[in-house]
């Protein structure tokens, strides 16, 4: 039985069996998001993707103790980092290595690390990730940090679910072109330009300039207003974010205060232009569509039997049945129950 009110207070075991219960998505962990939900709404949420070898959970570290430390005389904040890692297709395990990258936060009270398997999940998160999203929220940290797989240039939920979403790019990894394809680049409220102190830094910092040139704003809105269509839009009212592009050593620190900086601004852009509002209101859109969209296959799933699911199946497989028939056969047996 999970203590919600030793959760709310802090106690760190209870918090822990807590996240492994949503983690798991028993009944227990869903009962206790549902009471923790009123508590949620208050932290700062920031996103933190890009390709595999970037150094994104070095530069997390660096975030989560610039926030712990913060050279411009404000209160610590507390942080706490949710890191989701790849899943083995096979065995579905993963090595949850990312605390190994962050050990030097371990020792401070005030930083949570919760690593988590992605279990085949796609677009960077796992399906349970929003769940500790909430739970971290609800617990009272400030400041939620969460990395995605590191899949490449398909992890673009995070900008359904971030306040501020920083994509990490880094020397060697790939041509202007690859710089300047579609998707992830245009998620990216900073785009960061980690291990600066590699040759070709410079030459990574104009391509994404020179992208950013290229870019248009508004669509990096119409595409995280995808889960928000029956809501009202105001995009024509707002003055819209310039990304900024930052240079940083996250192995040696080099470039973190003015990337702490750029982040405060953007959340200072964020409140004064309603531009959070916004963010709210996708995020809760993109939570429910996600959420009935798994509830929906879970109640076909255990509605549909076994043996007609197969002898469907076996039509599909033979091709005397195409996979769009196979559906309408499918919920249309569904529906007939």
């Amino acid at each position: 039985m999970i203590d919600l009110d030793a959760v709310l207070q802090g106690n760190r075991l209870a918090f822990s069996r807590m996240l492994t219960q949503i983690e798991n998505d028993t009944e227990e962990g869903e009962q206790a998001l549902i009471e923790l939900y009123p508590h949620t709404g208050k932290a700062i949420l920031i996103g933190v993707t890009g390709a595999p070898g970037t150094g994104k959970s070095s530069l997390v570290n660096q975030i989560a103790f610039h926030y712990r430390n913060p050279e411009d005389g404000s209160t610590p904040k507390t942080v706490g980092i949710i890191a989701v890692d790849p899943s083995s297709p096979f065995s579905g395990g993963a090595i949850l290595g990312d605390r190994i990258r962050m050990k030097s936060l371990s020792g401070d009270p005030g930083v949570y690390i919760r690593s988590m398997a992605s279990r085949g999940s796609l677009g960077g998160l796992a399906n349970m990730t929003i769940g500790m999203v909430h739970a971290f929220d609800a617990a009272g940290f400030d400041v939620i940090l969460v990395e995605t797989v590191g899949a490449g240039q398909a992890e673009v939920d995070i900008a359904r679910l971030a306040h501020t979403t920083l994509v990490v790019e880094a020397p060697g990894l790939g041509d202007d072109i690859q710089a300047i394809k579609a998707g992830i680049m245009e998620i990216a409220d900073i785009l960061v330009v980690n291990k600066a102190d590699r040759p070709g830094a410079e030459h990574t910092e104009r391509a994404l300039k020179n992208m950013l040139q290229l870019a248009h704003p508004q669509l990096r809105r119409k595409f995280i207003n995808n889960h928000n269509d029956n809501l009202e839009n105001n995009s024509d009212e707002i003055n819209l974010w310039e990304t900024p592009v930052m240079k940083t050593v996250a192995t040696t620190g080099e470039g973190l205060p003015e990337l702490m900086h750029q982040l405060r601004k953007h959340r200072d852009y964020l409140n004064e232009s309603g531009e959070l509002r916004y963010k709210l209101r996708n995020q809760i859109s993109f939570e429910l569509k996600h959420k009935l969209k798994n509830e929906m296959l879970n109640r076909f799933n255990k509605k549909i039997d076994g043996q007609f699911y197969k002898e469907i199946f076996d039509q599909v497989l033979s091709r005397k049945l195409s996979p769009q028939k196979a559906v309408k056969v499918f919920l249309e047996k569904e529906g007939g129950e």
